[in-house]
């Protein structure tokens, strides 16, 4: 999508007028914030979808419910700990400290790694309790939802290990705001629409 793409690009590597800065986060910025925001109004109507049909499905007979497994608890901390170590980050981004920046980074993304080590249990959980999704459109509907979250945090991580890559490499903190200030954003979005599966689910 376009906006991994702006993301994504080596904007390092573009050549400039010798004695410039070559600067092209202020031009970029408005494009890749709108772009963002058209990405999350699109995966909010698909995620509203999926909300929508595991009410409707629950009310038939053949739905049993399950008991969520307790890892979930610590899997939410771990993303909500991940939240706000990048929102930490784009903190330091905007005060320029780089050393900041990149600890930051490291943690949200090792925190966030945790959470999806913790999904992948939470599945194996299901399993050894004799839930399968073929058996049941409750534990179907359980791993689809967890699933679902999970495939788009590992896309953020994919562009949270480009901007992490680039604070490595020395890049000013001015032109890695940008992706810090996109990735802190969707890390947001990603905690609160966890944070509605997660009590729809401990909800029925």
């Amino acid at each position: 999508m376009s906006i991994f793409k702006e993301l994504m690009d080596k904007s390092w590597a573009t050549q400039g007028v010798i004695g410039q800065i070559n600067d092209r986060s202020a031009g970029q910025g408005p494009a890749a914030r709108t772009g963002l925001t058209m990405l999350l109004a699109v995966l909010s109507s698909m995620f509203l979808l999926f909300v929508f049909g595991y009410r409707l499905r629950m009310e038939e007979a053949d739905w049993v419910a399950i008991s969520d497994p307790q890892i979930l608890w610590l899997n939410t901390a771990l993303l909500l700990f991940s939240s706000v170590a990048m929102q930490r980050a784009r903190i330091a981004a905007k005060q320029g400290s780089v050393t900041t920046v990149r600890n930051n980074l490291i943690m949200a993304g090792v925190l966030a790694i945790g959470f999806l080590v913790g999904q992948y249990m939470a599945w194996q959980e299901l399993r050894g309790l004799g839930f399968y999704a073929a058996g049941n459109p409750a534990t179907a509907f359980f791993i689809l939802l967890t699933t679902l979250h999970a495939v788009h945090l590992a896309g953020g991580l994919l562009v949270w290990s480009k901007a992490t890559v680039r604070s490595w490499q020395g890049m000013e903190v001015k032109r890695l705001s940008l992706s810090v200030e996109l990735c802190t954003t969707y890390w947001h979005y990603l905690l609160i629409v966890w944070l509605v599966f997660f009590t729809l689910l401990l909800s029925t």
